[in-house]
Formats: C-alpha cells, structure tokens, sequence
C-alpha cells in the first residue's frame, strides 16, 4: 500500500471512530435526557396532608422550592409591588389619601400597604396594625396553610372548623395555629395532593363559593367543568377536584384566596358567587344578603356618612374570568408561573410575580411582539384605567364632603338616603378596581366601565344631596 493510500487509510478509520464516538453519545444523551424527563421526582421523605412546611416538600421538589423561596425577594411593577423598605412595605393609604377617606369606620383606613410575595403573607398579615382592632379567625383562611387547623377544630371535619374560626378572634386563631406548629405561609399542601402530586383545591370558603356558582345560571369563562355539570343536570353538587379540568385547577388553586369575600364576626367566611362573577352580580348577592340578626349586610358603616359600605378584598379571579384570557383558555398559572427548563425537566416556576417582570416565558409564548412593545401596551391599558381610578378617587371624596356637610346642616338619613345608596355603589365599584391587584389589565374593558360607572354614581350623589337640601323644610 502506498504512503498516500495509508494517509487515506487512516483518516477513515478515524473520522468513522469520531462519528460513531459522536452518535454513541448523542444517543447516551438522548436516552438519559427520557430517563429524566419519566423520573421527574425523587421522593427522599415522605410528605402528608399534616406536611405544612414547604421546606420538607422541597427535599423531593428541589425546583419548585427553589422558586418559592424567590417570592420573598422584592419585586416592583409602575403600578403594584412592593417598593418600600424590605421590613414594612409602603401604604397605599398615604400615596393616595382618598383611599383613607373612602374607609374611614374601617380597619383599612388604619393600614393599607402595597402586596408582597406568598413568602410574607402571614407575617405582613401578624404585623399589620389592623389586627389591632377586632378581626375574625377566618381572616387566616388566606395567609396559612391552616387546613390541620380546621381539621383540629371540626374534629376531624375541615369544614366544620372552617366554620367555627369565625367565632374566633384573629389572635385565638393564630396562636394555635402555631402552637399546632402549622405557621407557614400557603403551602404545597394547600394545591397539591401530596400522594400524587396532582392540583387540587382545599379552602372550604372557595369550594362553597363554587358550588354557589355552579347551581346559578351566570355565564361563566374558562369553566368548561361547570358548563358540562349544569348540562347534566345539576347533579348532586358540583366538586372542583372531581369535575375540573386540569387547566381550570391551574386558575382554581389561585381562585382559593385572590378573590371578593366576607371576612369577620357575623358569619362564616363567604364567597359571593351565587350570582355571577360581575362586580354587579356580586353586589346584587350582597345587597340580598342578611346577617343571623336580620340586618342588612355591610362591611362596615362609614365613619363620616352613616352609609353601609361593601368593602371589596382583591378580586383577581372575579375580574379575570371577565377578560380575554379566560375567554381564551388560558390560566392563571399560565401568565404567573409560566413553564420553565430544568434540564431535561418542564417545571412551574413557583415565583409567582407579575408577567412584567417574566415577560419572555410569560407573554411571548402567546404574543409574537417584542417586550418593549408588549410592556407598551400593558402601560397603556394600566395608566389609562389609573387616570379613572384617581377621577373615581376625586369624586367619591367629594361626595362624602357633600354628606358630611348636608348632615352638619340638620339634614336627616332618611333625606339623604338616595345619596347614601349612591355612595355605597360607587364606593363598591371604584374598590373592585382598587383593590384588584391587575391594575384593571385582566378585564381592561370591564374595568374601564366599573370606574367609569363609579365617578357617574358619585356625581349623582351629589345630585341627590342637592334635592334633599332643595327639599328640606325651610326654618
């Protein structure tokens, strides 16, 4: 054999080493990636339905957990967020004093500060100065893996438990909660079966609010199951973990606590669903709603007018079933805790935050444009319902000025109840969009209207003060 053909030889034999070296290895690492993506638990402890704290979950969903933790980190948005000192976020009450004046009689208008992540959400909760005045036990429904806790309570009956919390003060609550050791922030058990890691909702207030939901006729987004339950006859009742699709799971587990409810002493937390998920349908459930002593339902009386006042809480799950995105199928989960890659692995990140600040695995699955121009288009649509927010803001004040003053001047409740009634729906309205944390995005439309609708009640309140003084006797 000549040199040159040697050379050649050689050469060969080589390129066809390196290339079966080559796809032995892609094929070994193809093999290891399926490997991966099958064994996608390593369960080194065993969790229960008593596992409270996430940190035993964590040793078996290292990801997750790792992604939980970041919700403690400080997080800020143009229009929510939390941008004060890491020990005491900012008061909403001082950047916008209407807010104070709206909620005077009310323990809101004691403290009032920006949100921060599920890691702070009991103990923002313990250190807020509203629980310096008297607040039910059912105010822990939200802020901690309290279900041992009700379970403890109802002897062995979590709803019956849930139920007693609100004969309960917050600190009677709270102290066995962490003499049960059970003082954690919501937790992997609140949405996941431990056994077979599968969503899941377990709040007493929203199985009972959606089970209101379901027997009503309202429209309903993104809630096939409900649809697919009333078609068959409204049998028995309608159970979440049984009939809900998996994509609505991935809206409940959230729905469980970012919502409208009663919160404190003359009934059981409550859901006000049986109506419908509208801001109106919700106020008509409340307008009909009479505490155990007959009276007529109000969060609280306000300090300055006497006019019984709805207080909404933070309705996300309400405002977003109103919108585009639940009309369209997607979730919750979808937009706040977007798919990620951990190695071969598809995972939830578990750093619940604004899609703001996620933008690439969040919006851009869905929306084909850059991130500047889709954050353009969120400051638009947020900006635009902030400018009705703080119009709402200016004429609910002025129209508590003008009844404080008519009632100064002799003029009677019963004179100035057409007024009042006018104050306490637009108050209402003007807080559903206040205290929902989207800043009107999830149902820009709808919000728009409600604040719309809210600056319009205001005004013809002050209408009505005016007939009332025109019609007043003369002395």
């Amino acid at each position: 054999m000549s040199s040159v053909s040697k050379r050649t030889f050689i050469v060969v034999v080589v390129v066809a080493a390196l290339a079966t070296a080559g796809v032995t290895s892609l094929l070994t690492n193809i093999f290891e990636r399926k490997v991966e993506q099958k064994t996608t638990t390593l369960r080194v402890v065993e969790v229960g339905e008593d596992d409270t704290d996430p940190a035993k979950w964590g040793q078996n969903w290292p990801s997750q957990y790792d992604s939980y933790l970041r919700t403690a980190t400080k997080t800020l948005t143009r229009f929510g967020g939390h941008g004060g000192s890491e020990a005491l976020p900012d008061q909403k009450i001082e950047r916008d004093p209407w807010l104070k004046r709206m909620f005077l009689g009310y323990a809101f208008s004691i403290d009032y500060r920006d949100r921060r992540g599920h890691a702070h959400m009991l103990e923002d909760q313990e250190n807020t100065e509203r629980i310096n005045k008297p607040q039910s036990g059912s105010c822990l429904h939200c802020h901690a893996s309290v279900m041992p806790l009700y379970r403890k309570l109802g002897d062995g009956d979590a709803m019956k438990g849930f139920e007693k919390t609100s004969t309960l003060t917050y600190q009677e609550t709270n102290k066995q909660l962490h003499d049960l050791g059970h003082a954690h922030p919501v937790s992997c058990v609140d949405c996941h079966d431990p056994k077979t890691m599968k969503l899941r909702v377990t709040r007493p207030g929203f199985i009972q609010g959606i089970q209101r939901l379901a027997r009503s006729d309202a429209p309903v987004s993104g809630m096939e199951s409900i649809l697919e339950w009333r078609l068959a006859g409204k049998k028995g009742e309608y159970e979440p973990n049984r009939d809900a699709s998996r994509n609505e799971l991935r809206s409940f587990v959230c729905g469980q606590c970012h919502v409208e409810y009663y919160c404190s002493t003359k009934m059981p937390l409550t859901f006000p669903w049986g109506k419908g998920l509208k801001a109106d349908d919700i106020e008509a459930f409340w307008d009909e709603t009479k505490f155990p002593d007959g009276s007529v339902f109000k969060d609280y009386q306000h300090q300055e007018t006497g006019a019984a006042i709805l207080k909404a809480q933070h309705p996300e799950f309400e405002l977003w079933s109103q919108g585009v995105h639940a009309r369209s199928g997607v979730s919750c989960a979808d937009c706040h805790m977007p798919y990620m890659r951990e190695g071969a692995s598809k995972v939830s990140d578990h750093w619940v935050r604004s899609p703001l600040l996620n933008v690439n695995r969040a919006c851009q699955g869905c929306h084909r444009f850059s991130e500047d121009e889709i954050k353009a288009r969120v400051d638009l649509i947020q900006s635009r319902n902030h400018e009705l927010l703080q119009r709402g803001g200016k004429a609910i004040t002025e129209l508590i000025e003008e009844l404080t003053k008519a009632k100064a001047d002799g003029l009677t409740a019963e004179s100035l109840a057409p007024a009042l009634a006018l104050q306490r729906k637009a108050q209402w309205k003007l807080d559903f969009i206040a205290a929902e944390n989207s800043m009107g995005f999830h149902a820009p439309q709808e919000a728009a209207r409600l604040l719309g609708e809210a600056a319009d009640e205001a005004r013809q309140g002050q209408v009505a003060v005016l007939r009332a003084r025109v019609a007043a006797p003369t002395k």
